[in-house]
């Protein structure tokens, strides 16, 4: 998760466990706007085998279902799911089993799937280092489905929303950035995981341009200070906000961290 960065230096951010494992989260963001009810991802979904769960030792109660059902909602509320790429543990939650587990359908029904064209010809003609992260069942359903769209414009999605694109992580990774209440809130997808990969150098071994990736932290992150941009993060396990700060020597860290309720 921090590539060549020094486990001497990243365990003081993220401990690992006794097998070298770190916890993460794998966190969604729902807006609601008038008859609108739009899903940022959805995790790695349920339908995998036990034994490709057993790699990753999921942890916890926490469910989509029951996340939406606390809100008063479910699946079949929701009209928009937003892929910031598709990857397993950002879109296997799009497609689930049908009741006789004979054929895969969308998890909902209702909605229109959103993704970009550049990244879903990459998802189906990627490098082998990459292959393994994009699952055919998470993502062919969606297309033969007749709900798939595609973001031609950066605002296609909701006139409040617009996608940044970044192309270090994986090709065409889309941020939704949320104009809220006078604020905006970044979805960072796999840009910016969580706080610890704040520094512009603490890139992931999963990106396939790691020297992009700096580029695009380094122009996204100087566009959140000087923007007062809040950081959504999905994969810190602990701060789910913050805004950033920059010290003398060009080094970016968090500013103020707080769980995005505080501002709703």
């Amino acid at each position: 998760m921090f590539g060549v960065v020094p486990k001497s230096i990243w365990q003081n951010i993220n401990p690992a466990d006794d097998n070298n494992m770190c916890s993460w989260a794998m966190r969604c963001l729902l807006i609601e706007d008038g008859n609108r009810l739009i899903l940022i991802d959805n995790g790695i979904g349920g339908k995998q085998s036990e034994k490709f769960f057993g790699f990753y030792f999921l942890h916890g109660d926490d469910t989509l279902d029951k996340s939406l059902n606390a809100l008063g909602f479910s699946r079949e509320d929701i009209t928009d799911v937003v892929l910031t790429h598709l990857h397993f543990d950002h879109c296997g939650g799009s497609i689930e089993w049908n009741k006789d587990r004979t054929k895969y359908q969308p998890a909902f029904k209702n909605a229109t799937y959103w993704s970009n064209k550049d990244h879903w010809q990459h998802a189906f003609n990627s490098n082998p280092r990459e292959k393994a992260s994009f699952l055919t069942e998470n993502i062919l359903p969606i297309q033969e489905s007749g709900q798939l769209k595609f973001v031609n414009n950066p605002d296609d999605v909701a006139p409040f929303m617009h996608m940044r694109m970044v192309y270090g992580h994986t090709e065409a990774m889309m941020l939704p950035q949320i104009n809220y209440k006078g604020q905006t809130i970044v979805f960072c997808a796999d840009l910016v995981p969580s706080i610890g990969h704040l520094p512009v150098n603490y890139v992931m071994a999963y990106d396939i341009k790691p020297l992009e990736s700096m580029v695009d932290k380094q122009v996204f992150l100087d566009d959140a200070l000087n923007n007062h941009y809040i950081l959504f993060f999905e994969h810190d396990n602990v701060n789910e906000c913050c805004t950033v700060q920059k010290n003398e020597r060009g080094q970016f860290s968090a500013q103020s961290i707080f769980d995005l309720k505080t501002i709703i």
